[in-house]
C-alpha cells in the first residue's frame, strides 16, 4: 500500500525540491521592451498566433514595423496597420506578419518605419496591438511587398494567414452586394456572381455550395467606422442616383490591408491603389421590348410595401409599420414604381406587397391603377380585404387591350400566406383566354416556426413545409377552374419566397407547371440579391398548353442589383443624400426585379395598342 503525502508535504516538495526545479525549467522570458529605433523588439510573427490567439496576449512589448495604412480620428478605425519590413519577415506558414495598432490619437503615416511599445490584446476575435508608449519614426518612404491572393481561396485559413497584411488581388472581380454601401461605405466582391445555393442545386447540396460561396467573397471597405458617410467613395467620385454601383459590375486593381472585422474578411484601402469599376458587364437597361410575335404581356412585380395611407393624403403614421411614413415619401416611392410599370407596357400586372385596404376609391390598388393612366383597372374579388395580412396581392389590367372573363377568384391558404387572386383574361376582340393567378407565399423568416417549419439547415429557411403545402393547394385549386371561365391555360406568377430548386417550386413542376424563368432565362436568372447571393424568389409557371404560347421571358434588373441607399426612403440619409440618391426613375423602385412574360395568345397575331393605328404593327422603341 503506497503512502500518500499530506497537502503541506506536497506543497513543500514543489517549492523546495531540486528535482522539481530541474523538471520545471526556467521561467519564460518576458518579451522585450525598448525605447527608440534599433532597440530590442518582438517580431510581429512572434506575437501572432497561427489561426488562434496570440501567445503574448496581455503582455507589453516593443515592435518595429512599416505603417501600411492609417485610419485615425473619429471617422477612422481608431488606429493604423503595420507590417514587418520585408528584410525582417519570418515567413512562417500560416502566421501573419501584420497587425492593427489601436491608437486613436496617433498620427501615423503610411510608409514610415516606426518603433512602438504597447500591449498585445485580443479584441473581437482578433489580435491587436494597443499603443501604450510613444511612437518613434525611424525612417520614411518605406514599402512592403503585398501578398498576392486570388478568389476563391482554398480555405479561410488562407485569409487568416495574411490578416493585418497588405494584399493584392490581381483578378478581375465582380461586385456581388451593395446593400451596405450607403450605410457603411462597403461592397462585397467575389470572383464571378455568387448564386443562392438552392437556386442552382437541390437542398441536399446547399451546404457545399454555401461553403464555396464563403471562400469566394471579400468586403471592400472604406477605412471608416462612420455610418452614413457624407461621401460614399465607391464608385468614384461618389455614389449618387446618376452614378450608381450595381451588383454585377466588374472591378480591377483591388489592393488593401486584409483584416477580420464584424465577422467578415475586409480590405481596407491603401494609398496609391484605387479599384477601377466597370459598368459594361451589367449596365442599366431600358425595359425589354415586347417579342414581335407576342400579343399579350404579363408582368409580375413586388412593389415593396406600396401603402397610400388613408387614401385622402393622411394616415401614413398608421400602426401597420409598413410603407412610406409621410405623403412626401409616398410620392417619391410611387413615382419610381409608376415609372417602372409604365415602361414595361404590360397588359396584365400581378402585384405583391400592396396595402390590403380593399378595392374602393381610396384603396391602394385603385390609386395605382389610376396612376398608370387611362384604361387601367383593378380586379375586385368582392371582399372588403383579401386576407388578414397588412399586405396583399392584386391584379391590374389595361382595359383597352384585355378584358376579364368570368369571376375573380381567391382561396384561403391558412393564416401564414397571403391568399392568391386569379382572373381569366382575353384580348379585346380575341377568342383565346388565359387565367393569371398572382401569389405571395410566407417568407423564410423564422419567428414562431415549429416542427416541420423550422429551418432544416438545407438552404430553404423556415416555413418551407408551409410553403410547399400552399403550392400544392394552389395547384389543386387552379385545376378546378375557379374563375368559372374556360381558358387555354394558367399562368401562375408571384413571389413564392422559394428558389428554383426548393420544394414549393418543385411541387408545382411535379403537377405539370413549367418554370418559365428557368426555361427561357436559365440558371443564371435572378430577381433578388440576399447577402451577396443572387436567385429568383419571383416566378412565372405555366400549364403545358399555355407554355407553348410563351414567346419570351425577361427579368428586368432595375432593383436587385442597385444599392439599397437609392431606395426612396429617407432613413439613414442626410438632407444631401435625400437629394443626390433620388431620381424619379425605375431604378431601385423595389427590392425585387419585375418578371415579364410575352405570349402569343391569339395565334400569334399582334394586337393594337390604344392610341395607335390598328393597321400598323405594335413595336417598342
Amino acid at each position: 500500500m503506497s503512502r500518500l503525502l499530506s497537502p503541506p508535504a506536497v506543497a513543500a516538495f514543489f517549492v523546495l525540491s531540486p528535482l522539481f526545479v530541474l523538471l520545471a525549467g526556467p521561467a519564460a522570458a518576458a518579451p522585450p521592451v525598448s525605447v527608440g529605433c534599433g532597440g530590442a523588439t518582438t517580431p510581429i510573427a512572434d506575437l501572432r498566433g497561427a489561426g488562434g490567439p496570440s501567445p503574448l496576449a496581455g503582455q507589453t512589448t516593443s515592435i518595429e514595423a512599416v505603417v501600411t495604412a492609417a485610419f485615425a480620428g473619429t471617422d477612422g478605425l481608431g488606429g493604423f496597420f503595420v507590417q514587418q519590413a520585408d528584410a525582417q519577415r519570418r515567413h512562417r506558414p500560416g502566421v501573419p506578419e501584420g497587425v492593427f495598432v489601436y491608437a486613436p490619437n496617433a498620427r501615423a503615416k503610411a510608409g514610415d518605419l516606426v518603433h512602438l511599445t504597447g500591449r498585445v490584446d485580443e479584441r473581437y476575435g482578433r489580435t491587436q496591438f494597443t499603443l501604450s508608449g510613444g511612437m518613434t519614426v525611424c525612417a520614411s518612404g518605406q514599402a512592403v511587398t503585398p501578398a498576392t491572393l486570388t478568389l476563391p481561396v482554398a480555405s479561410l485559413s488562407v485569409l487568416a494567414a495574411h490578416e493585418g497584411m497588405r494584399v493584392r488581388l490581381p483578378q478581375t472581380l465582380t461586385v456581388s452586394d451593395t446593400h451596405a454601401l450607403g450605410r457603411y461605405g462597403s461592397v462585397v466582391l467575389s470572383h464571378g456572381r455568387l448564386r443562392i445555393p438552392t437556386h442552382v442545386a437541390p437542398p441536399a447540396e446547399a451546404a457545399t455550395l454555401a461553403a464555396a460561396n464563403a471562400r469566394n467573397r471579400i468586403v471592400l471597405d472604406d477605412g471608416s467606422n462612420r455610418r452614413d458617410p457624407a461621401t460614399v467613395r465607391y464608385p468614384p467620385p461618389a455614389l449618387s442616383a446618376a452614378n450608381t454601383l450595381r451588383a454585377g459590375y466588374t472591378v480591377r486593381g483591388v489592393e488593401g490591408v486584409l483584416e477580420l472585422r464584424y465577422g467578415a474578411w475586409r480590405l481596407q484601402p491603401v494609398a496609391g491603389a484605387a479599384p477601377v469599376f466597370d459598368a459594361a458587364s451589367n449596365p442599366r437597361t431600358d425595359a425589354p421590348a415586347r417579342h414581335p410575335d407576342a400579343d399579350a404581356r404579363i408582368v409580375s412585380f413586388n412593389v415593396f410595401n406600396y401603402f397610400n395611407g388613408d387614401g385622402h393624403g393622411g394616415g401614413f403614421d398608421a400602426p401597420a409599420g409598413r410603407g412610406a411614413k409621410t405623403p412626401a415619401v409616398f410620392a417619391r416611392q410611387e413615382a419610381k414604381i409608376v415609372a417602372a410599370l409604365r415602361a414595361l407596357r404590360a397588359d396584365v400586372i400581378g402585384l405583391m406587397e400592396i396595402a390590403n385596404n380593399g378595392h374602393g376609391d381610396t384603396s391602394a390598388v385603385r390609386r395605382l391603377a389610376a396612376q398608370l393612366g387611362e384604361g387601367w383597372r383593378a380586379v375586385d374579388p368582392g371582399t372588403a380585404r383579401l386576407g388578414r395580412d397588412a399586405i396583399t396581392v392584386a391584379l391590374l389590367y389595361d382595359s383597352r387591350t384585355v378584358e376579364p372573363v368570368g369571376r375573380a377568384a381567391t382561396v384561403s391558404l391558412g393564416s401564414r400566406h397571403r391568399p392568391p387572386l386569379a382572373q381569366t383574361f382575353r384580348r379585346v376582340g380575341g377568342t383565346r383566354a388565359l387565367t393569371v393567378a398572382v401569389n405571395h407565399l410566407k417568407s423564410k423568416k423564422c419567428p414562431n416556426a415549429t416542427g416541420a417549419d423550422l429551418d432544416r439547415s438545407d438552404g430553404q429557411g423556415c416555413w418551407n413545409a408551409a410553403r410547399t403545402r400552399a403550392a400544392v393547394r394552389i395547384a389543386g385549386w387552379l385545376a378546378g377552374s375557379p374563375t368559372g371561365a374556360a381558358a387555354d391555360g394558367v399562368l401562375l406568377v408571384g413571389d413564392l419566397n422559394s428558389y428554383a430548386k426548393e420544394d414549393p417550386v418543385r411541387a408545382l413542376e411535379s403537377r405539370g407547371y413549367a418554370n418559365l424563368v428557368a426555361r427561357f432565362v436559365g440558371d443564371t436568372a435572378y430577381s433578388y440579391v440576399f447577402r451577396g447571393e443572387a436567385g429568383s424568389l419571383d416566378h412565372a409557371l405555366a400549364t403545358p398548353a399555355l407554355t407553348a404560347r410563351v414567346k419570351a421571358v425577361h427579368v428586368w434588373h432595375i432593383n436587385a442589383d442597385e444599392p439599397f441607399a437609392l431606395q426612396p426612403v429617407p432613413d439613414y440619409k442626410t438632407a444631401a443624400h435625400r437629394s443626390s440618391y433620388y431620381a424619379p426613375d425605375a431604378y431601385r423602385s423595389s427590392d425585387h426585379d419585375p418578371l415579364v412574360v410575352d405570349l402569343a395568345l391569339d395565334n400569334g397575331s399582334r394586337m393594337p395598342v390604344a392610341g395607335t393605328n390598328p393597321a400598323r404593327p405594335y413595336s417598342v422603341d
